[in-house]
């Protein structure tokens, strides 16, 4: 496969080319793309150099799938030119998201709603992602009513200048108003306010939630509301997700459904202190899900707390994830019919 990481420079790009290595993906030639002022710089892959190039030259040597982590207005200037050379774009940014036409897939719960025409594939929003991979089993077997949602975001999510906005007040230093990602210091602080705020006073990244939810479950009467946090947190977002179903439960068969769902880890044990945290989450592919209980003030109510890293699952693992479906199905029966 010849693919291309767009944003290859960037916090993404870099866990990117880690997960690609970790899960062997097959990579005959790799296209490092980056912006003009980052044409020219080598990234190392796999222990050899490769020489990042423009957006024009990837487009030009036609790669099988282009990864995109470079921002919205890029992935829209950029991604319809790469499938207009039939290269498959699956994009980390919210571009495409809701675009009626476009897929926004998480594998483990709707990979197969693609087919082989979507050229630009969407990946959801990092706490959606973890969020409808433990909620997806539970509204097939209940149908989920309604869901009020409470986010502890990791300032990573934010990129590099945040991560350079937490180290510099950890360390003391000063940082003028242009360095700083957010408008408050991030360090020993939570910030409730991740993305813009829009006309009805939530922000973007809340909106997100109630949207690509919606979209992924294939279900827009599900009630939607959310609260998203920025933390001082390293390691992955975590998130409160209270959800009234329409139909009573058992919770020890709710319990089994979440147990046998994919990519998901069970961590339940409150009599022994075992629920997940972000500490431990970081640096794996893997959605935690604890806390687990039953929301005594209503019918048909649940508590859960669910735990992933949000550069690997939340960004690039559900992209590789994605990209390897896509071998397993769409370039393989080529082959075959070859």
């Amino acid at each position: 496969m010849k693919v291309a990481v767009v944003g290859a420079t960037g916090l993404v790009g870099g866990v990117m080319f880690e997960v690609l290595t970790e899960r062997n993906f097959p990579i005959t030639e790799l296209l490092p793309v980056a912006s003009a002022r980052s044409v020219g710089k080598q990234i190392e892959f796999r222990g050899e150099q490769h020489t990042v190039v423009s957006m024009e030259a990837a487009v030009e040597a036609r790669p099988d799938i282009a990864i995109f982590s470079a921002g919205g207005s890029t992935s829209l200037e950029w991604a319809p030119k790469f499938a207009a050379v039939g290269t498959t774009v699956i994009d980390n940014s919210s571009a495409w998201r809701m675009d009626p036409d476009k897929k926004l897939v998480v594998p483990e719960v709707n990979a197969d709603a693609l087919q082989d025409d979507d050229l630009i594939i969407a990946n959801p929003n990092c706490s959606t992602i973890q969020m409808v991979a433990a909620l997806a089993p539970l509204h097939e077997k209940y149908d989920i009513r309604r869901l009020v949602i409470s986010t502890y975001q990791s300032f990573t999510g934010t990129g590099v200048s945040a991560v350079r906005q937490y180290e510099a007040e950890r360390d003391g230093k000063s940082l003028s108003a242009d360095e700083m990602a957010y408008h408050h210091p991030i360090y020993e602080n939570c910030i409730p306010h991740c993305d813009v705020f829009l006309d009805n006073d939530y922000t973007k990244e809340e909106m997100k939630l109630v949207h690509e939810t919606r979209k992924i479950l294939g279900d827009p009467t599900i009630a939607i509301t959310a609260t998203a946090v920025r933390v001082p947190v390293h390691g992955g977002h975590s998130e409160s997700v209270n959800v009234e179903f329409e139909r009573p439960y058992d919770l020890s068969e709710l319990k089994e459904l979440l147990a046998a769902a994919p990519g998901l880890i069970i961590e339940d044990d409150p009599q022994n202190n075992k629920y997940p945290m972000p500490r431990f989450a970081k640096n794996k592919d893997e959605v935690f899900v604890g806390r687990i209980r039953r929301d005594e003030s209503i019918d048909n109510g649940l508590n859960l707390w669910i735990v992933s890293d949000n550069l690997r699952k939340g960004a690039a693992t559900n992209a590789v994830q994605i990209a390897e479906y896509l071998l397993k199905t769409r370039w393989k029966a080529e082959a075959m019919a070859q």
